[in-house]
């Protein structure tokens, strides 16, 4: 990052790039830049062009991608089934990184703090996939070394025409499942053993309610710049789109402080 880039291109550029470990130094370098003033910002390019018969995102050939029904169940009474959940979390990371960089090039006119926003996202999920990738590697294990399922990804790919229904659905539905999943995955894995994961674990929940705060915040504003009810409008917009219905139990704590009302909480039950 010694010349001056142009962010969103650049966030189009680490979406492409396929190898894990480069996507998430490059991505956390990015964001340092863009903090030091070293990256322009122009929110009216069309990069649309420059993403033509390229795959997004891009990806390393491992791991295999299964439906969620067929990725293979593993008894945490054994190193290998710890380390499956682990890579599993990893997965969802990496997959976290990909929606943050696509929300930086892909929706145009916004403003400057919406891309700000969206790389710091795009840093930290860098962060939490650099953690538990190198913890895999303490066990004996790569990322890629078991299959994994996509549907975070798979919403992200649904609304990429529709910026209200991506920040409706992605930040404030899929990774909000996540607030949810959290603790007990944790003291599972406390459980197990495996305290260093869990304090990881602690790390990313921290930093995630602050995600879905920012995915709460830009939803509100782009209902109040399009005149539209945001309670209402997230439920015709989960119709719409299929979003998968959250199940509990729901951790209403870590919901509340990334800027979930209580009606939209009742909505969930």
């Amino acid at each position: 990052m010694d010349k001056l880039v142009e962010l969103r291109a650049s966030a189009l550029a680490l979406l492409l790039e396929p190898d894990p470990t480069a996507k998430a130094t490059q991505t956390r370098h990015l964001f340092d830049a863009f903090t030091q003033s070293r990256v322009t910002l122009n929110a009216q390019l069309d990069l649309a062009e420059n993403a033509l018969n390229t795959a997004i995102p891009g990806r390393p050939q491992k791991p295999d991608l299964v439906s969620p029904l067929n990725v293979k169940k593993r008894s945490m009474r054994t190193s290998e089934g710890r380390a499956a959940l682990i890579h599993a979390i990893a997965h969802i990371e990496f997959n976290a990184i990909n929606l943050a960089l696509d929300a930086v090039w892909r929706f145009a006119e916004m403003p400057v703090n919406y891309y700000s926003d969206w790389l710091m996202v795009a840093s930290e999920e860098a962060y939490h996939f650099t953690l538990l990738t190198e913890h895999l590697q303490t066990l004996g294990y790569e990322y890629g070394d078991f299959s994994a399922h996509d549907s975070l990804w798979e919403m992200v790919d649904r609304t990429k025409h529709d910026i209200l229904a991506r920040m409706a659905l992605v930040p404030r539905t899929m990774e909000a499942r996540g607030l949810d999943a959290n603790p007990a995955l944790r003291n599972k894995l406390a459980q197990a053993g495996d305290l260093a994961v869990a304090r990881i674990l602690d790390i990313i929940l921290h930093d995630e309610i602050g995600h879905v705060s920012i995915g709460n915040h830009w939803f509100n504003w782009l209902c109040e710049q399009q005149g539209q009810e945001p309670l209402n409008t997230y439920a015709q917009l989960a119709d719409k789109f299929a979003a998968p219905k959250p199940r509990p139990p729901f951790n209403v704590e870590a919901r509340l402080q990334a800027g979930f009302t209580e009606a939209e909480i009742s909505a969930l039950n």
